[in-house]
């Protein structure tokens, strides 16, 4: 988020555009406007790695807010903002963020939580008046504030929290060293390098930027000096449009912007200019291999995968050529040393699935949270695993199946959901799918699906029979759903995951 020298070059250069409104943000007020809030953030008492919070949706002032804390040695936490209050206050809490920054819309949730959060001393609201000494105005808190640099300029970061999906969301703290602003962590020159970033890019950013993804994304695009496009929220068809009026360059996405796409009228998309784009990354959930091929043949070979998580533990990619050539992979290894193994601990033979597990290649803890720290380390210390299932090919490329959490264990059987998941979203009268485990009393577990339907398809059980000769067309018979249910949308987040375990607890609790 750092504007660095791009602030005198590109003065005038938009570094952000906010795609709903229009609203354009210069380098020279990105960077004298970050600075403004950084002096802020000391007259509060915030000095190197300190922790403040930023919960609001996506908007025009999103960038500089992150750019203080970069500028000033400080973690600032992004948070999911479709949040309750609890949920926030837990993670304000947890963060030890003594400044908390806000919207107009996400005020109430705000000040609900603030009962229960005793360490913030200011809440700033971006866009709305502020009501109580605790609670400001941003812009009239700034504006007192000189546009300069504050003396003691250093690097910072954000600490993100995992998106909680199998259980309580955890921060994710990496190292800070004590270094000037322009000098970026070592991943941010890998990423850049790899995605070939670079001065003139436009990015286009339909995703959240409370999640780890546009968050590196943006923050490369802005130190390159680019320009980013930000969608409030995604949409498919506006998504396209806006790749031709600004003849975007890069984007990052995830499947299930690929699957709406996809299932737009043929018109839509054959009306699309997608000429401008060079490189289009996706990650965050498995693709559907059918999905995948569909959009290289849409896109041409431009289309760019990886896997890693926040905890920056190892990374994985490939582009199209090689997912081509290993159709489902999401690539080899390049941070890291990765190890597939099995319940005993030993290295799984290549094509056997097993528990993803990395030689570290990034320093991280779980803040305040020593237990979940030492749960995904191996017994040495020397390795870390998120959970996550996945198999090595012959040729040393990652194939994911699912998370650890959500696999089935029906008759003795170990079923991995995530295949049939990725069937069923390619059935053009289903909008999304998740399939899990529910209690059999013969079986111990058996196969669920609950379907999001298309608009105008009714959830009848002529259509949910429809789905299981679909399945069983195309799949062994364990790994078929023996029940479907359907829902009018399934809790997925915005960042792409799916918050499977809300579905699976109503049918384990109830049953």
């Amino acid at each position: 988020m750092y504007a660095g020298k791009y602030a005198l070059e590109n003065a005038e250069q938009a570094a952000v555009i906010m795609a709903g409104t229009g609203e354009s943000v210069s380098y020279a007020e990105l960077d004298s406007r970050s600075n403004q809030l950084a002096h802020l953030l000391r007259q509060h008492g915030l000095k190197r790695l300190d922790h403040y919070a930023i919960f609001m949706e996506n908007n025009a002032r999103y960038i500089e807010v992150c750019s203080a804390g970069e500028r000033s040695g400080l973690y600032y936490t992004c948070i999911n903002s479709y949040l309750k209050a609890e949920e926030l206050a837990y993670i304000v809490n947890n963060s030890e963020s003594k400044i908390i920054i806000t919207s107009a819309a996400k005020k109430a949730i705000v000040q609900e939580a603030l009962a229960d959060c005793p360490n913030i001393s200011l809440c700033l609201v971006v866009d709305g008046p502020g009501d109580e000494s605790r609670c400001l105005n941003y812009q009239q808190a700034i504006e007192q504030f000189p546009a300069t640099p504050i003396e003691d300029e250093c690097l910072g970061r954000s600490m993100l929290y995992s998106s909680g999906t199998t259980g309580r969301p955890k921060g994710v703290i990496g190292p800070l060293p004590e270094v000037p602003p322009a000098q970026a962590l070592p991943v941010s020159s890998f990423l850049h390098k790899l995605w070939h970033y670079r001065p003139g890019m436009v990015y286009l950013s339909p995703a959240p930027l409370y999640h780890a993804a546009p968050q590196s994304a943006v923050g490369l695009t802005i130190r390159c000096g680019g320009t980013v496009i930000i969608m409030e929220r995604f949409d498919p068809e506006l998504y396209l449009e806006l790749l031709g009026k600004y003849s975007a360059t890069h984007s990052q996405l995830v499947p299930t912007m690929f699957s709406r796409m996809l299932k737009l009228p043929l018109e839509v998309r054959e009306r699309s200019d997608v000429s401008s784009l060079e490189i289009a990354v996706h990650a965050a959930a498995p693709c559907p291999v059918q999905v995948k091929e569909e959009m290289i043949d849409w896109w041409g070979p431009i289309i760019h995968e990886y896997y890693g998580a926040t905890e920056g533990l190892g990374f994985t990619a490939c582009d199209s050529a090689e997912w081509l050539a290993h159709r489902g992979t999401v690539g080899k290894v390049m941070l890291g040393e990765l190890h597939i193994l099995d319940e005993e601990g030993e290295d799984s033979p290549r094509g056997t699935p097993g528990e993803i597990w990395f030689k570290t290649a990034t320093e991280f803890s779980y803040f305040n949270d020593v237990d979940a720290t030492a749960a995904c380390r191996s017994a040495d210390g020397t390795m870390s695993t998120v959970g996550d299932i996945g198999y090595l090919d012959g040729d040393g490329f990652l194939h994911l199946t699912d998370r650890a959490t959500f696999m089935i264990i029906s008759g003795g059987v170990n079923i991995y959901p995530q295949e049939t998941e990725n069937l069923l979203i390619t059935h053009p009268k289903v909008a999304d799918a998740a399939v899990f485990g529910v209690p059999n009393v013969d079986l111990g577990e058996e196969v669920k699906a609950v379907i999001q339907p298309m608009p105008g398809i009714s959830p009848t059980q002529h259509f949910a029979q429809e789905l299981m000769d679909f399945c069983l067309a195309h799949l062994s018979r364990q790994k078929c759903p023996r029940s479907i249910d359907f829902i009018d949308e399934l809790p997925r987040l915005p960042t792409g995951k799916l918050y499977k375990r809300l579905l699976r607890d109503k049918y384990w609790t109830n049953g």
